[in-house]
């Protein structure tokens, strides 16, 4: 599996967009995976930004 840092944002935003839309069904690996994301997704807000958090 390809790391999380190598995908493309719109990748990021895809796939944490499907995984959140299938939260109640999805297994304890689909979550750690949607965690994986969404903690991308806020690193890459903070190293573009310069501020946790955005």
């Amino acid at each position: 599996m390809m790391s999380k840092t190598d995908w493309e944002d719109g990748e990021l935003q895809y796939f944490q967009y499907a995984l959140s839309q299938i939260l109640p069904y999805i297994n304890s690996e689909g979550l750690s995976v949607l965690h994986e994301i969404n903690k991308e997704m806020f690193q890459r807000i903070e190293k573009k930004s310069g501020h946790p958090l955005g």
